[in-house]
């Protein structure tokens, strides 16, 4: 048991006294014991403090993995309607993968819940997530890595749309169960939480004969919310943006803690390249060396081209593999890993490199004063690079803003002098950048203002803790782009927030 172990009734009550209200929660529940928990749990307590102003819903996910999830789920249907809970059954339509199952069966599930709550007009999402969860986890990431993991998060913010979060994980699955019996209310057991082909039955069952195990995850989350914070002023004083494609860490940045260094240098790398997970320790451990070492040259890791001079660490992507991507009109996508594009126009649009066409070229498409007569791209030439700062545009939350202007400093808001920086680096940076064209059409001044480029950040957009939560804000400031929204909660652990 955790030593900060708290009753499910306890944790419970905490966690409706922390919410902002009114508050309208969509709890996941899928049958099993957590989650039927939860949602009786919450039913309880809500009903008991009318003056909390919280009401219910709930969503089940039906995987359409094995026989039998559909019943299943109507069974949990029937047992919210007996509590007077609004419920919804989401099934997961489509050929599923053949390999990776359990991590596409997690996109698709919050994919489905948000899109639940979304209809039921809820302002957060809940979890069954128990300490029993927690440890098997924390279990599986040691196995992986020698890095302290801080598991699973008690809160954490999906797509940019919903807080999802998990009010039993410092609670015990037995402790729940318990509950149950005692209300005489059943669950049911999933089969494949039998099935050892998965590794977290395998775990679960190796951590039954070390039960008294115990993990302070409380002191592991306080020290990754205190690095997160000086990753944050570590962006603000040492950090520069040119152009919202190169990125620039200044000498001194270089010399400061080497955790926070290893912290905000790798996140930032699976910003600049795309990924949703920093580069691994191996490659991070090269990577410092890289930038302790002094000695001025070029490296590669995690998509991404450092190129170390006197004044400073440059990076951005670099130009090799990247996937175009093609959208119908109004449809939606991440092209790269580093942009939201929005098809707002009437014709099927694509977005591939700008190496394609030339490594000065940014993108026509996104042109003002640029001839769009063509639907080819138009290659500038290296003499015109310069120009990009003031032809070159796309479209932001915040307007039509100049790609090569983005990174001027929000402390100054001066427009910097893209000549001051190395050819070498900016070029590379502009061969990343994203074109447009249409097929078998002109791309008009009209088509090209319809579509929407957002800076996308890979490894905090989807799923965001609130462990990275302040850094992830920083970054934002610094791109441009819209904050995160705030957790729907007045304190965390009694601290208000």
């Amino acid at each position: 048991m955790p030593p900060e172990d708290r009753s499910p009734p306890e944790a419970i009550l905490q966690f409706l006294t922390s919410l902002q209200s009114p508050a309208r929660i969509l709890v996941a529940i899928s049958g099993g014991s957590d989650s039927t928990g939860l949602l009786l749990l919450l039913d309880e307590a809500v009903k008991a403090a009318p003056h909390l102003n919280i009401s219910l819903c709930a969503a089940t996910v039906d995987h359409a993995l094995r026989a039998g999830s559909a019943d299943e789920a109507r069974e949990v249907a029937a047992l919210c309607t007996s509590f007077g809970i609004a419920h919804t059954i989401m099934t997961w339509q489509g050929d599923k993968p053949k390999t990776g199952i359990m991590a596409a069966a997690r996109e698709a599930r919050y994919g489905l819940l948000a899109e639940a709550a979304e209809a039921f007009g809820a302002d957060l999402i809940v979890t069954g997530h128990t300490f029993d969860d927690q440890r098997e986890t924390l279990a599986m990431r040691g196995v992986r890595t020698e890095q302290v993991s801080s598991g699973i998060a008690d809160a954490v913010l999906f797509d940019r749309r919903f807080w999802i979060l998990r009010p039993l994980l410092f609670s015990s699955r037995a402790d729940i169960r318990a509950f149950l019996n005692e209300r005489g209310v059943g669950w049911i057991d999933d089969p494949s939480n039998e099935d050892v082909k998965y590794e977290r039955v395998r775990v679960r069952r190796q951590l039954l004969a070390d039960a008294d195990a115990e993990t302070n995850i409380r002191a592991i989350w306080e020290e990754r919310l205190a690095l997160a914070a000086k990753g944050a002023e570590w962006l603000d004083r040492y950090f520069k943006l040119h152009g919202g494609l190169l990125g620039q860490v200044m000498p001194d940045g270089l010399s400061q803690d080497r955790a926070v260094l290893d912290y905000a240098l790798g996140r930032l790398t699976a910003v600049f390249g795309g990924q949703p997970f920093a580069p691994g320790r191996a490659q991070m451990e090269r990577l410092l060396a890289f930038a302790a070492d002094g000695e001025l040259g070029r490296r590669t890791a995690g998509r991404v081209v450092f190129d170390l001079r006197r004044d400073g660490l440059y990076l951005t992507r670099e130009s090799r593999g990247i996937v175009p991507l093609v959208l119908q009109p109004g449809a939606v996508g991440v092209w790269d890993g580093r942009f939201l594009v929005r098809n707002g126009s009437v014709a099927p649009i694509a977005i591939e490199t700008a190496a394609t066409h030339s490594p000065s070229f940014l993108s026509s498409g996104l042109t003002r004063g640029m001839s769009q007569e063509s639907s080819a791209p138009k290659s500038l030439g290296a003499e015109d690079t310069s120009s990009l700062t003031e032809s070159i545009t796309a479209r932001t939350r915040g307007g039509w803003i100049p790609v090569t202007s983005l990174g001027s400093s929000p402390r100054t808001g001066m427009r910097e002098n893209m000549r001051d920086l190395p050819k070498a680096a900016w070029k590379r940076a502009v061969a990343s950048a994203p074109t447009l064209s249409v097929e078998k059409a002109s791309l008009s001044p009209e088509t090209a203002a319809a579509i929407d480029f957002t800076p996308y950040f890979a490894p905090f957009d989807r799923f965001l803790t609130r462990f990275d939560f302040i850094f992830a804000n920083k970054l934002s400031a610094v791109f441009a782009t819209a904050p995160y929204a705030r957790p729907p909660l007045r304190s965390i652990d009694g601290k208000t927030i």
